[in-house]
């Protein structure tokens, strides 16, 4: 079947124009193209428009926004998730404006679409004691715990994004003085972020345990699974949650949820709390905006009646061993 002129832009916007002329992170790809299967899928499941069909006259505002409010009411999408949806489906029709002059009054009128406002909500952060807590639960006896307890450490002594965490190869980690952890956030951008003592400890003896410390091993993944592949996203989430759950036995937590990301934003409550300027805490964070950062500032009620010294949970002390092509669309994109 020859393809339409839809599939065709898609497939030249995710493997030429945003792998190639814009550089973007293979987990931006893989982000937008989920982005389409959605789409396509409401498409053909709610409109009876098979994908392999679809031309792109047939994509106007009125199907756009039948797709963004299917996502609200159907798949119960918190704004913030509509937002990216769309973003990404902006970003196609952005590209398409310079590829297709004839489709440009119909990809402006889709550029028009409005993101919505998200409600305002109170950034759920934890307490040194709750933090503490989490990070002193790993059995340090195990290898498995004594790994669990160097990932979270990390996670939570530079406030990285769990993508960042996942990406980290052992060459961006410098452990002699001054010790530091080289990040690479969104778009590719990259960061450089002090290690704290009982940190790099635990790293340093985590990478001699696994071999980690050999030359030829630089380019691996700092946190590897079973096969040696990199950590997922839920691998991670599952080792925090584990932890969580046990450390609450004996600790109360004043929010219910605790996610990989309310380290993150806890990180940043401690730096602000011990009196570290917004556009350091922006620059550690990976933040583009200090618009981003000010929410911390908004947040904590707690600075609004003090000021706290040096408010920053530490990393357990270690004292341990050293150690043909697809002949649809939809099938190609479930194959990029």
């Amino acid at each position: 079947m020859k393809p339409t002129d839809f599939a065709r832009h898609l497939t030249t916007f995710l493997t030429d124009y945003l792998a190639g002329q814009r550089n973007v992170s293979p987990h931006t790809i893989q982000a937008y193209r989920d982005v389409f299967v959605l789409f396509l899928r409401f498409c053909r499941d709610q409109r009876g428009l098979e994908p392999e069909r679809l031309e792109l006259v047939q994509i106007d505002p009125d199907l756009i926004l039948a797709f963004l409010d299917y996502l609200s009411t159907e798949r119960q999408a918190k704004v913030g998730t509509r937002n990216h949806r769309l973003s990404a489906i902006h970003a196609f029709f952005r590209y398409l404006q310079t590829e297709e002059p004839a489709a440009l009054l119909q990809c402006q009128r889709i550029l028009a679409i409005p993101s919505q406002r998200p409600m305002k909500t109170p950034v759920d952060y934890l307490s040194t004691a709750e933090v503490a807590a989490i990070l002193h639960q790993p059995d340090l006896t195990t290898q498995a715990g004594r790994r669990d307890a160097v990932l979270l450490s990390l996670l939570y002594d530079t406030g990285a994004r769990v993508q960042e965490l996942i990406d980290l190869c052992v060459q961006d980690v410098r452990l002699d003085a001054p010790a530091q952890v080289k990040l690479t956030g969104k778009g590719r951008k990259q960061r450089i972020i002090p290690l704290m003592t009982n940190t790099v400890t635990l790293v340093r003896d985590y990478m001699m345990e696994h071999g980690l410390d050999r030359a030829e091993r630089s380019s691996a993944p700092l946190f590897f699974n079973r096969h040696g592949g990199c950590l997922s996203r839920s691998g991670i989430r599952y080792i925090l949650g584990k932890y969580v759950a046990e450390a609450r036995r004996t600790q109360p937590f004043a929010i219910q949820r605790v996610s990989p990301h309310t380290l993150r934003h806890t990180k940043a409550m401690n730096l602000l709390q011990a009196g570290t300027p917004l556009v350091i805490i922006r620059d550690i964070l990976g933040h583009v905006d200090l618009k981003s950062t000010e929410i911390y500032a908004k947040a904590d009620l707690e600075m609004k009646r003090q000021a706290l010294a040096n408010a920053s949970a530490q990393s357990p002390d270690l004292q341990s061993p050293s150690w043909q092509k697809n002949e649809t669309l939809m099938e190609w994109l479930r194959s990029l």
